[in-house]
């Protein structure tokens, strides 16, 4: 029976990831296969036990081999389900006291749930093995002798043996991860579309610059050395069925072993891995080992910026290069990668005339960095990131990116303003900028950090941004030098096209993009976006690493006050007398509003021996600023700042401790602002009422609008303040109209013209304030 099962003709089916398909067939094709038809991430074939043997060992672009037994139209309902799996006589695939389990996938209207379809499936089995007088079988989902297949898509269904058990792409060496590491089907699926197998007869050489755990160089190296992708897996799915063949997988195991032994050998091409990061080379030569090629790879420490032909290599020696960089899928990391990609680029373009360069990237604007044009696209799915992989024939001559060597002068003219067609607003001169050092733990920051010097030429665009920063920067340069301050706006949309809010926090940079209008393309956006994001390290003099983005759109309720990210990144700054904690990467907002730096000054002047009320404190720099006041009178001699966020209120109680202010005087009060006003018995002299635009709020219909309820919360927090004193009402509706009611009733004075530093004079509605008092206190 076995010897006739190894050579009658056995339907098939084998998965992969979308979009590996034609590979795939073509892969199958040569392991002894005939391809039947190829559909969504699988592939239709008729072949030997034998073939399907091979390709268990030999697929690297396969998941699942499957041996079909059974397909079905118009399945719909549970019974026709169980009917079909009840039909076939399972017999000859499970020895009597064998574990089973079923995969299910798919469904119907009447199988919703993929565990009730594996529930049905396996009922139809126990019942065809029971009325074959067969004692019921044990169910084992996590290690079973033997594994089910069943599919049920748009009323098809496809039962069957999964032959290869584990999915195929667990070769088993990798049990050391580095930064985000692709499948190894996918890693091979990309080294075959860039013609890596040829290249490796040839004797041509590979190298991965971002190797991360060694993936794609170990794939390669198997490649290379003509060793079975899975001659390390000790059981398939096969090994448990009662149609296996034991005679012939030896002999088809023996036959790899002696291929692999001879291909170790004979292999002529040289691979190479190198990354920035110590623990992914540890990692990389780990899963070498256990791969058995650690001979074939040359793993060393090195950034993109290093990247050169190495030594060993003859000067005619040609090759691949092949990566996955990071892709960016979080606004947040784009800073750093866009210096990556660029000298990525440069150093290909400069040191590997005649090779190829494969990168797969989910971010093709990313991809553009590189400044090289690629002839070829393929799509790839790397999870469920659409991804494509670009293929790049780096010949003398085809790149826009400049060279290393003409890298430095480009700079040199960027930042001189002095490059043909610059206008005068490229002055460099302006305040001196801190370099910031590299010390990032993860492989972009790391890579991204270390080439600042390598970059592309500049679009006309990107040009122009720099010039404005440029300008900027000598605009406020005086005024920097007299204040010292260390935080403040540097561009706020000037250029519509780049629509970005940077702010400068002493080496530090906070950008803020403004999602753009439907209107604007998606694509052209990002590029802008990208080219900003060049542009500012080089000319603000800072690490990329120390490049904070963040997409700010309209927020409404507590959606400003929410994490973007849990880093627990933070670090002081000076303002004024004061010390404060910001934190440019978790939230939004930072922890410190630069606009109200002239409020908080006003309010330092104002507080000496005050008692004095902070309402909708957020972290309470307001009170910070009161409570330290001037240094020749002091400040407020008590303080209560009232805010209903935890987060905050606890960021409140850290500037309070760094400033050395004491808690007993100077307290913290969690509650709803209005609902404290109505029942809060003190007076103060001194209160600075900045509520948002909108706020849930319990006693206001569900929200808070400052435009229809500033009369409401004016009132309460004038009947709370002293004789003599002063209510300082702030807010950022860009079109607050103050009620005219409270102007007839209190002493009003409009000072939002006063309360703007000169970096903040371009967007002289970003806020308004005013001063209240009682009207018989201005009489």
């Amino acid at each position: 029976m076995k010897d006739q099962q190894a050579i009658e003709t056995m339907t098939l089916f084998a998965t992969c990831p979308k979009g590996m398909e034609l590979l795939l067939a073509d892969e199958l094709g040569s392991l002894g296969m005939t391809v039947t038809k190829t559909t969504v991430a699988g592939v239709h074939l008729t072949g030997s036990l034998e073939a399907a043997y091979r390709a268990c060992l030999w697929s690297r672009l396969a998941n699942r081999i499957v041996l079909c037994l059974s397909r079905e139209e118009g399945i719909e309902t549970p019974d026709q389900l169980k009917g079909c799996a009840e039909a076939i006589d399972w017999r000859g695939h499970l020895a009597p006291g064998k574990t089973l389990a079923v995969d299910f996938h798919g469904q119907s209207q009447a199988i919703r749930h993929t565990r009730f379809g594996a529930q049905t499936v396996k009922d139809g089995v126990v019942d065809a093995l029971r009325s074959a007088g067969r004692e019921r079988p044990s169910v084992d989902p996590r290690d079973p002798d033997l594994r089910l297949y069943a599919h049920l898509h748009r009323g098809r269904l496809t039962l069957g043996i999964d032959l290869s058990g584990d999915s195929l792409h667990r070769r088993g060496y990798r049990r050391e991860l580095g930064h985000a590491p692709i499948k190894e089907n996918l890693a091979a699926a990309l080294l075959v579309r860039a013609d890596w197998p040829a290249r490796a007869k040839a004797g041509e050489a590979l190298i991965d610059p971002l190797c991360g755990s060694g993936t794609l160089v170990i794939e390669g190296a198997l490649m290379a050395a003509d060793v079975a992708p899975n001659l390390l897996r000790e059981r398939f799915g096969f090994h448990g069925w009662a149609g296996h063949d034991a005679t012939l997988w030896q002999e088809l195991k023996r036959e790899a072993e002696a291929r692999a032994s001879l291909g170790r050998k004979r292999c002529k091409a040289k691979l190479y891995g190198r990354d920035q990061s110590p623990q992914a080379i540890s990692a990389a030569r780990a899963n070498a080992m256990r791969a058995g090629i650690p001979a074939l790879i040359d793993f060393q420490g090195a950034s993109v910026k290093q990247l050169v032909r190495p030594a060993d290599l003859p000067a005619e020696a040609l090759g691949l290069l092949i990566t996955n960089p990071p892709y960016g899928e979080r606004i947040g990391e784009l800073p750093e990668l866009v210096p990556l990609y660029a000298a990525l680029g440069a150093r290909a373009q400069a040191h590997f005339p005649g090779w190829r360069l494969a990168m797969l990237t989910g971010n093709p604007e990313l991809g553009h960095r590189t400044g090289l044009r690629a002839g070829k696209q393929y799509a790839f799915k790397n999870g469920p990131l659409d991804c494509k992989l670009l293929l790049i024939e780096l010949d003398q001559g085809q790149a826009s990116a400049p060279t290393p060597d003409q890298a430095a002068p480009a700079k040199r003219r960027a930042v001189g303003g002095q490059s043909s067609g610059d206008d005068h607003d490229g002055d460099a001169s302006g305040d001196e900028f801190h370099k910031a050092a590299s010390n990032s733990a993860t492989k972009s920051s790391k890579e991204a950090a270390a080439h600042s010097d390598e970059r592309p030429a500049r679009s006309e665009g990107a040009q122009m941004f720099a010039n404005r920063l440029l300008k900027n920067r000598k605009r406020l340069k005086s005024w920097l030098k007299r204040s010292g301050e260390p935080c403040y706006r540097l561009y706020d949309a000037d250029m519509p096209e780049y629509a970005l809010a940077i702010d400068v926090y002493g080496d530090r940079v906070h950008v803020q993009e403004y999602a753009p209008p439907k209107s604007v393309n998606a694509n052209q956006a990002q590029r802008r976006l990208l080219d900003a994001l060049g542009v500012i390290p080089e000319v603000l003099e800072v690490s990329p690493e120390h490049v904070y983005i963040k997409q700010r759109e309209r927020q409404s309720g507590k959606a400003q006050y929410q994490k973007h990210a849990a880093s627990g990144e933070r670090f002081q700054v000076r303002e004024g007398r004061a010390q404060l904690w910001v934190n440019l990467r978790d939230y939004l907002d930072t922890g410190l509003f630069l606009d109200h730096r002239p409020v908080r000054r006003m309010l330092a002047e104002m507080a000496p021996g005050t008692r004095f009320l902070n309402l909708f404190c957020y972290t309470a720099t307001a009170t910070v600023q009161a409570a330290l006041g001037t240094e020749a009178e002091g400040g407020a001699s008590d303080s209560v700042s009232v805010d209903l966020s935890n987060t905050y209120l606890e960021w409140a109680r850290e500037n309070f401790a760094l400033n050395r202010l004491d808690p007993s005087r100077h307290r913290v009060v969690r509650d709803d602002c209005l609902r404290w006003l109505e029942t809060a018995g003190s007076e103060f002299d001194l209160i600075f009422l900045d509520p948002p635009t909108f706020s849930n709020s319990k006693k206001m219909e569900a929200t808070l609008d400052i435009q229809r309820d500033q009369g409401q919360l004016v009132e309460l927090a004038m009947a709370r303040l002293a004789p003599g004193g002063t209510l300082v009402f702030s807010n950022n509706q860009r079109r607050f109209v103050l009620d005219a009611a409270l102007e007839e009733r209190f002493a009003v004075e409009d000072i939002s013209a006063k309360t703007f530093d000169p970096d903040f004079t371009r967007r002289p509605d970003l806020h308004h304030c005013f001063l209240i008092r009682h009207r018989d206190d201005a009489a």
